[in-house]
């Protein structure tokens, strides 16, 4: 299958660029920024794309690609990190630059290139980089530059390489995937080979070939990823080969253990085990406030309370399914290769008892290769129920991320009261589909309020609505002022405890859609 191979320095943006060549239809593979360009890699590749980074070229140990990258004859496209260590490896200067450049910023053409056919002249770009190209080199010119007079994009006349300061992965480029396809589609003349299907089938095939005949253990967090991953695990394994637990943590939704149970026997699912865990959650958790030791303990106590079941259910030893994401992994920072920050830590990624079946290779991921909305196609495609594909994501931690500060089982139940209001209500409405993700924060503080004629005492409660096509950036939902009026009204008449509600009107970036 004709391949975009992406080598990936560690930018949080680099699936996504996989992400946007696949919505075109065209196979991509990414892989660590320095690996081998070898013969076998490279069997069926038409293009490679160099991603962004965290780094600067100018630092000592900036990844550095394979230099056969340049010479194979093959199209290369830089972004970003990926064109300054174009320029860099060819004898150009990269500095620090006076004018960071974040965020919007307009490109004009100097001269035309293929890359750039059907774009017009000037376009809003998005930018994130603080260094700046200061020297091009020998053999290249200046096809774009920002607004800034910095330089966007520059070409090299006698070989198939260019590079572009922006992201055009982002759905702020404007004209992001014309460019990614003129790249992928009339330089690289890769063809549209890609489809759903064909994911599942190749996932099918790694799944089988790495688990055989033994017993495939899948944990349930009551999710849309989860319940994917059974299905998928259901269509490609036989039945009695996976086990389903559900962990009740304590931290669902309101009504959630009970959809969920409902949900993956309609699935087929003959091996489904339902622990009540809500006390050993609560336990774990008591006197805690920092998120990142919430977020492990939760994870931990997730794996703890799987091997205290599971000897009840499996002989021997079992492979480890989750329905880890690719932006789980990238916020954790163990994307490909090992240059990628941690933003936050996902209990099914960065725990150290996940680590340790990680490390004997006993972690089965299918679809980690999938962003959110993604993982809703391949659900459709697997005769998952719409009311279940459709519903909003849920961190795997459940309400423990949403309760700022300690969780205890009073806030639990405030805030599934406060949720189940705010989500029953955008329904009604009509709302609810137009949102990529809704929910509510319990804040650690108590706001002074009046009721009737008595002083009130009661906590703060917090709205999030955004829109997004990924998860990796999203802006606010903009809500209409007497929905959102009527439904604070609702709140603070129907849950005694809380007395305030907030809306959330920040973006991400800056912020992070969940609120630890």
């Amino acid at each position: 299958m004709d391949t975009i191979l992406i080598l990936d320095f560690g930018s949080q943006t680099t699936q996504l660029i996989g992400r946007r060549i696949r919505d075109l239809g065209v196979y991509s593979e990414i892989v660590p920024g320095d690996a081998p360009l070898d013969d076998e890699r490279l069997a069926t590749v038409k293009g490679i794309i160099l991603s962004g980074s965290p780094h600067s070229v100018s630092e000592p140990d900036a990844p550095v690609p394979d230099q056969r990258v340049y010479s194979l004859g093959i199209p290369v496209l830089g972004i970003c990190y990926g064109l300054q260590r174009m320029v860099r490896d060819h004898g150009g200067q990269v500095e620090a630059s006076s004018t960071r450049e974040f965020g919007r910023s307009r490109q004009g053409f100097l001269t035309p290139h293929e890359l750039f056919d059907g774009v017009p002249d000037r376009f809003v770009s998005w930018m994130s980089h603080g260094d700046s190209i200061r020297h091009l080199p020998d053999g290249s010119v200046m096809v774009a530059e920002s607004e800034h007079g910095l330089p966007g994009c520059i070409a090299f006349r006698d070989r198939p390489l260019v590079g572009i300061q922006f992201h055009p992965e982002v759905t702020h480029c404007d004209h992001g995937d014309a460019i990614l396809e003129n790249f992928a589609v009339k330089i690289c003349k890769a063809r549209r080979q890609w489809t759903m299907q064909e994911y599942l089938k190749i996932e099918g095939d790694k799944v089988r070939a790495q688990v055989g005949s033994e017993p495939v253990l899948l944990l349930i967090s009551g999710g849309v990823d989860s319940t994917v991953t059974a299905a998928m695990l259901l269509a490609e394994l036989p039945p009695e080969q996976l086990h389903l637990m559900y962990i009740d943590t304590g931290l669902m939704r309101h009504g959630e253990s009970d959809e969920v149970a409902e949900g993956l026997r309609a699935l087929g699912a003959r091996n489904l085990y339902l622990i009540d865990a809500e006390e050993r959650f609560l336990a774990r958790l008591s006197g805690v406030s920092d998120p990142e030791e919430k977020r492990n303990r939760i994870g931990d106590a997730f794996i703890e309370v799987q091997q205290e079941e599971v000897s009840r259910y499996i002989t021997g030893d079992y492979f480890l399914a989750q329905g880890t994401l690719y932006t789980d992994l990238i916020e954790s920072g163990r994307g490909v290769g090992t240059k990628a920050k941690v933003i936050k830590s996902h209990h099914n990624v960065r725990s150290p008892l996940v680590d340790a079946k990680r490390a004997a290779g006993r972690i089965v991921e299918p679809l980690a290769g999938l962003y959110k909305d993604e993982v809703r196609r391949l659900g459709k495609l697997l005769g998952v129920r719409e009311e279940i594909v459709d519903r909003h994501p849920f961190p795997g931690p459940g309400l423990g991320v949403r309760i700022l500060g300690e969780v205890t089982r009073e806030k639990c139940d405030i805030l599934r009261a406060v949720d189940h209001i705010y989500l029953t209500e955008l329904r009604r409405r009509g709302l609810y589909d137009q949102i990529w993700q809704a929910f509510s924060v319990l804040l650690p503080i108590r706001s002074t309020g009046v009721t009737g004629d008595d002083r009130g005492y009661g906590y703060v409660a917090a709205l999030r609505a955004v829109e997004s096509r990924d998860g990796m950036t999203a802006d606010v939902f903009p809500f209409p002022m007497n929905d959102l009026l009527e439904i604070s009204a609702m709140i603070t008449n129907r849950v005694k405890a809380v007395g305030r509600v907030v809306y959330d009107v920040s973006s991400k970036p800056p912020a992070t859609i969940e609120w630890e």
